[in-house]
């Protein structure tokens, strides 16, 4: 591959599509990076940058063991790995993608740009379910940390939300 060449895919988009296969360990029907944790990829030195849903998150070390697994296996055991808490992740992150991968799990994605909204966690959110919006929190802890458990006034299924920030 020719350093000018466009029609190669660089570095990081061979990267980025090995880790696309890497399923977050809380939620198997999304990729880290469709959740966003995957925060960059750098060519030099060449390292994979990640930051958990939060500073506190359990399944950090799992994240990483499943990232760097993906890419031995794939070729690229000299990239290193290296987690960034700051600034922290937020749901503004999830890709389109994963949002709708979300929906279709049965949680509750936030919408693009809710984490700047001064009213974050308090609109309503959509029910994954019926797609109602009369629907109500009813614990600020879910399934995971990072959610919190909603239900549906229509259909009366509960169901995660992932918490704005």
């Amino acid at each position: 591959m020719r350093a000018g060449d466009i029609s190669s895919p660089s570095f990081e988009d061979r990267v980025r599509d090995v880790l696309c296969d890497v399923p977050d360990p809380e939620i198997p029907a999304i990729s880290v990076v469709e959740l966003g944790i995957v925060r960059a990829i750098e060519s030099s030195p060449p390292t994979v940058l990640l930051t958990p849903t939060y500073s506190g998150c359990p399944a950090t070390l799992v994240i990483e063991q499943a990232v760097r697994h993906a890419l031995d296996h794939a070729g690229f055991g000299e990239v290193g790995i290296r987690t960034v808490l700051s600034p922290p992740w937020t749901t503004d992150w999830i890709s389109d993608a994963g949002r709708e991968k979300l929906k279709a799990y049965g949680i509750a994605p936030p919408p693009r740009g809710a984490a700047m909204s001064s009213l974050r966690n308090r609109e309503a959110a959509a029910c994954p379910r019926c797609g109602s919006a009369a629907t109500h929190e009813v614990s600020r802890f879910g399934s995971t940390p990072c959610k919190a458990l909603w239900q549906c006034e229509d259909c009366l299924e509960p169901f995660d939300r992932f918490k704005c920030h």
